[in-house]
């Protein structure tokens, strides 16, 4: 019994002893990560960094905490990570959509902002690497102090926004500019000009699987508006689609005609899967 008592009494301390090996304190992080979502214009735009605190310090002369002309993470701990999901142009650059670690060299009134594919958190790693975009963007006194980095977006438009960076009374502003305008536009002159042949064939192959007569009718006319509008380039697999459906409503004549010229359409193609279709719908 005692032997019993002694070794659970050793499992106990062993266990207490390893919990508290394992065992960490946490503390608060001195420069918390943020996390920034939003869309400029219609682009998605994301921003990941650290804010660190300035304490008292100075920030951005000669001798700061941030010295002028010196590159700079653009906040603390991994480099600050910006993510476009579209196109965008920044002070008339070109910049495709996706993620790009964002070095800075805060300069006075004029900031060098580098935008260099993203691969990694180490600041470090980007230094010796060409950016795949630099440009030089305004600062000024912000008539405020922030206490902690931030970065937020503001001066929206319905195209464009300003990526703003904000550390104790200094604003950097980075505009960027997004096709949004153009897209709206082009997306009105889709719409406004009625459906596509894409539209009409969608449509005729939804309502060709219903049941009722009305239906196979209404897809009947959608298929045909759909082949109307492929004019002198007519497709095979949407006369096919014309075929099936006039089958379905008993036009049979109308029918083969459709099948044979799907046939030789496909045959051109060199689509043999429907070339088989068309001739067992011909009984050939």
């Amino acid at each position: 019994m005692r032997k019993q008592i002694f070794t659970l009494a050793v499992a106990v301390l062993a266990l207490l002893f390893t919990t508290g090996l394992t065992a960490q304190i946490k503390t608060p992080s001195a420069s918390p990560t943020m996390k920034v979502e939003t869309k400029i214009g219609l682009t998605d735009f994301h921003a990941t960094f650290s804010r660190p605190g300035k304490k008292g310090r100075d920030l951005f002369t000669a001798d700061g905490l941030v010295p002028t002309g010196e590159v700079w993470r653009t906040g603390a701990n991994q480099v600050t990570k910006f993510t476009f999901g579209d196109d965008v142009m920044i002070m008339g650059k070109d910049v495709p959509g996706g993620d790009y670690a964002i070095l800075t060299k805060p300069n006075g009134s004029q900031w060098e902002v580098m935008m260099f594919p993203y691969e990694s958190g180490s600041w470090n790693s980007y230094l010796e690497k060409t950016p795949a975009a630099t440009v030089t963007v305004p600062a000024a006194k912000s008539g405020m102090t922030m206490e902690t980095f931030t970065i937020m977006t503001q001066n929206h438009t319905m195209d464009g926004a300003d990526i703003v960076l904000i550390w104790g009374d200094v604003m950097a502003a980075i505009p960027v500019k997004t096709s949004a305008k153009n897209d709206v536009k082009a997306q009105i002159e889709r719409v406004m000009a009625g459906p596509s042949m894409d539209d009409y064939y969608q449509a005729a192959s939804f309502m060709a699987e219903e049941k009722d007569m009305e239906s196979k009718k209404k897809a009947l006319g959608f298929i045909q508006a759909a082949n109307k509008m492929a004019g002198d380039s007519p497709r095979y697999w949407m006369v096919r689609r014309q075929g099936v459906i006039q089958e379905a409503l008993g036009m049979k004549k109308e029918a083969m005609t459709s099948f044979k010229q799907s046939m030789q359409l496909a045959e051109k193609a060199g689509n043999m899967d429907y070339v088989r279709m068309n001739k067992k719908s011909l009984g050939m």
